[in-house]
């Protein structure tokens, strides 16, 4: 029997002392197993257990640090790309005023205007898309037959200095912008003379 019972003695710490220690790392400071414990083990215990609350708590700590700047890098972009933005943003030729459509060129008895097909007024609003000026007027004038595109070039957009090469001519229109140059009696459309590059820049309501 003393057999026996020194086999189960030895069993029991060899065992219950493994889970003593398991126990001990769940319940923390407080949790002393259900077996004894040796000096070196309850140590060993107190040791491990802070260590994993440091890993947890540096672990929670990082994931609140990614959380908060995903957060802010879509508020972010949120606040740089309002949502409808690019919807909300109308094209120029939207944002007010009226287009001739088609444009019409005229002498100085015709009406300036907004040009369409049933009313042919003459576009005073005329812009040049290749030099880029604005398209100057001269009514009653045309221009003489020795201009050439420096004299633009130099001149514009002094009405005084263009003048040197004006004629007066009752009833006729003289055009001009930096690179072109035009003179017309009756209404002109604009779609028969390819090499004038002008376009209606809206006249307002």
């Amino acid at each position: 029997m003393e057999d026996l019972d020194e086999l189960l003695d030895e069993v029991e710490k060899k065992f219950c002392s493994n889970v003593s220690v398991v126990s001990s790392a769940r319940v923390g400071s407080s949790g002393a197993g259900r077996c004894g414990e040796d000096p070196q083990t309850r140590s060993a215990t107190k040791h491990k257990a802070p260590v994993s609350s440091v890993t947890e708590d540096v672990d929670a700590f990082l994931e609140e640090l990614l959380e908060e700047d995903c957060s802010e890098s879509s508020q972010l972009k949120t606040e740089r790309f309002p949502k409808g933005t690019r919807a909300e943003k109308k094209p120029s030729s939207q944002s007010g005023g009226r287009k001739c459509c088609p444009v019409f060129l005229g002498g100085s008895s015709v009406t300036n205007g907004v040009g369409t097909v049933t009313s042919k007024r003459s576009c005073d609003q005329l812009r040049c898309t290749s030099c880029d000026f604005r398209v100057l007027m001269f009514d009653d004038c045309e221009w003489d037959l020795s201009c050439d595109y420096l004299f633009f070039r130099n001149n514009m957009p002094d009405r005084q200095k263009l003048r040197a090469k004006l004629k007066k001519r009752r009833g006729l229109r003289a055009y001009a912008c930096q690179c072109s140059w035009f003179s017309t009696l009756e209404p002109t459309d604009l779609r028969d003379r390819p090499q004038l590059r002008w376009v209606c820049g809206k006249h307002q309501d």
